[in-house]
């Protein structure tokens, strides 16, 4: 029989106060446990931060700083709803070092007045995770993955009735006149519309996620971790430090201007991280087929020194006096029958010219040992090309086609097993967009989302320092399972 237990109010209250003091603290306690943010700021952050400006600043730099980062981790979409929070949380106000909760402008001129500095603080990040994602995987740690995306801003032109009244006038004049298939409103919707917002021309259109909109384009690079490396604003800073830019009259096709546009923005966001981070050395990049150029493979393979790239092909391959007729991975066939890819073969001759060769042989060669036990190579072909016991051979040069061969053999396991780990760069993306809640920003000020950009990325550097810390890689990227 079960014997049962009167509960009393006050042993309801001493269990209610000891899981109030025992438990609430938890999380807080662990960050205060694993981050010294004295190791993460850069002095130049604390020079101009506490630089004399003939009054008092009111909040530490510490406290508006672990406001900020704490609003990304717990997800919170707004400033004001973020006071709130710290109106009514005397243990997150006591954690943040707050004598008195800011008002909401301040935490905007924080984030405007101090942009350099988080990107300072951002960088010095970068540099102090590399070996923490070297320890963890140091073949994904390799690895950079590049992708662009857009934060929609809070103008008019976002408006869906925006878009739709255009291309509904453009059905209406398709259906009086009686024009042709030919005649495709979308495209003609997207060509007639203005390059930028008209309340701010740094808010250009742009083509995400499958629909029309006015945004600020940003780049970021990840590792094969998903560990962000670096984050850029398409503003017009960046423009002016790469003056190579050209910016094109858009066409009447959003997704030619957008590869377009990703291909230019690459070179140039990478050069600026390797100058930033020049203990950084990479050597396998994975891009999408936006990257698809004979100069970009050059640049990658060539001056940037990467061992491999994985961009799939966005045009068919072509090769100059091949030897055998090529299938769409670059792969030699048989001239007789082009549906048989010929066999890659590791290859230890053609060194003296230098040059990287790889080695193909016929696709119906086998190994045979002989009456002297050596193995030697037999064509079973029945309508041989060549005279020779061994069949074809033919020998492929990359650095003459590093489009056809960046590295790697297209239609491998390892390029199929390697490709894709490009998804953790559109993983990343949506996390800062939907759990940092940089998506959906009620404002129009670039220097504020900029800031929101940076804080992100800080927040999930953080994270990875603290899941090292705590020996448990399961929180890598994210620390919301220890709040629950």
């Amino acid at each position: 029989m079960i014997s049962y237990k009167q509960l009393s109010l006050a042993n309801v209250f001493d269990d209610c106060q000891e899981k109030f003091q025992n438990d609430k603290h938890s999380f807080l306690k662990l960050l205060q446990d694993t981050i010294n943010l004295d190791k993460l700021i850069p002095a130049s952050f604390y020079r101009h931060y506490h630089s004399y400006t003939g009054r008092s600043r009111g909040c530490s730099l510490y406290s508006m700083l672990w406001a900020l980062i704490l609003q990304k981790i717990f997800s919170i979409p707004t400033d004001s709803l973020l006071l709130i929070f710290l109106q009514y949380s005397s243990e997150l106000r006591e954690f943040c070092g707050f004598d008195k909760v800011p008002d909401p402008s301040k935490i905007t001129r924080f984030k405007q007045d101090f942009l350099p500095d988080l990107q300072s603080m951002f960088h010095n990040l970068v540099d102090i995770t590399e070996p923490i994602c070297q320890k963890i995987d140091l073949h994904k740690a390799t690895m950079l993955i590049f992708d662009t995306s857009g934060i929609e801003a809070y103008v008019t032109e976002n408006n869906p009735k925006y878009a739709h009244r255009i291309i509904k006038q453009l059905k209406a004049l398709k259906k009086v006149h009686n024009l042709g298939n030919s005649y495709d409103p979308y495209k003609l919707a997207y060509s007639s519309m203005p390059s930028h917002s008209a309340s701010n021309p740094a808010i250009q259109q742009m083509y995400v996620n499958g629909h029309f909109c006015y945004s600020y384009k940003f780049g970021i690079i990840t590792n094969g971790l998903g560990i962000v490396r670096d984050i850029s604003l398409y503003n017009k800073d960046f423009l002016k430090a790469h003056p190579d830019i050209i910016l094109k009259k858009k066409s009447d096709s959003p997704d030619e201007d957008k590869s377009l546009a990703d291909a230019k923005a690459l070179l140039p966001t990478l050069k600026d991280f390797f100058q930033k981070h020049p203990l950084i050395t990479p050597n396998i990049f994975i891009g999408d087929a936006a990257f698809d150029s004979i100069d970009i493979y050059k640049t990658l393979l060539g001056d940037m020194k990467f061992d491999q790239a994985f961009i799939p092909l966005k045009v068919k391959l072509s090769l100059e006096d091949a030897e055998c007729p090529l299938n769409e991975y670059g792969i030699p066939c048989c001239p007789h029958d082009s549906s048989l890819p010929m066999k890659p073969e590791s290859s230890k001759s053609h060194l003296r010219s230098g040059l990287p060769s790889r080695k193909f042989v016929c696709p119906k060669m086998n190994w045979r040992k002989d009456e002297t036990g050596k193995h030697r190579r037999i064509c079973h072909c029945d309508n041989p090309c060549t005279d020779s016991p061994s069949g074809r051979m033919t020998y492929i040069y990359p650095e003459k086609n590093l489009r056809a061969y960046p590295g790697i053999l297209r239609n491998s396991v390892q390029w199929d097993e390697t490709y894709k780990i490009r998804t953790t760069v559109e993983r990343n993306i949506n996390q800062f967009k939907d759990s940092f809640c940089i998506a959906n920003r009620r404002t129009q000020n670039e220097k504020t989302l900029h800031a929101d950009l940076l804080f992100a990325g800080i927040t999930q550097l953080i994270t990875v320092v603290v899941a090292d810390k705590i020996n448990k890689r399961e929180f890598l990227r994210s620390l919301k399972p220890l709040i629950a």
